[in-house]
């Protein structure tokens, strides 16, 4: 065995450096999973804001949409009026839900930047034969 030049870190020093390199990735990851968080928050509170927005603006044009078309109707065909928009109204409910569901699937899953960051880490790190 020889003996260590003053140029080589050692053992101590190794061990150093790779506790250091191991802190600074759990760092970088832990800061990603910081920013994916935020970003998640943001959509969700933007998401929030146009849901609320579009349902207060279709039930008010809902609500006088049905009664200026009943108002219309009320000596003639009241009951067909009101059992046609309760029809128009289930369908919209059905189609609005069906798009709903379409718009879910198609949202990134949470910390997926952080995954594949982890999966790269371990994809890096050499296996035992």
């Amino acid at each position: 065995m020889e003996p260590e030049s003053p140029d080589s870190p050692g053992l101590l020093g190794s061990l150093k450096t790779l506790g250091d390199g191991l802190l600074a990735s759990v760092e970088d990851r832990l800061g990603l999973v910081s920013i994916e968080l935020q970003e998640e928050k943001f959509r969700l509170i933007q998401t929030f804001f146009w849901i609320s927005a579009v349902l207060f603006s279709a039930v008010m044009a809902i609500t006088f949409a049905s009664l200026a078309l009943v108002y219309a109707f009320w000596e003639s065909a009241r009951i067909a009026v009101l059992c046609g928009l309760a029809l128009v109204y289930a369908a919209a409910l059905v189609s609005i839900i069906v798009g709903f569901r379409r718009y879910l699937a198609r949202q990134p899953n949470l910390l997926e930047a952080t995954l594949q960051e982890l999966r790269h880490d371990r994809a890096c790190i050499p296996k035992k034969s």
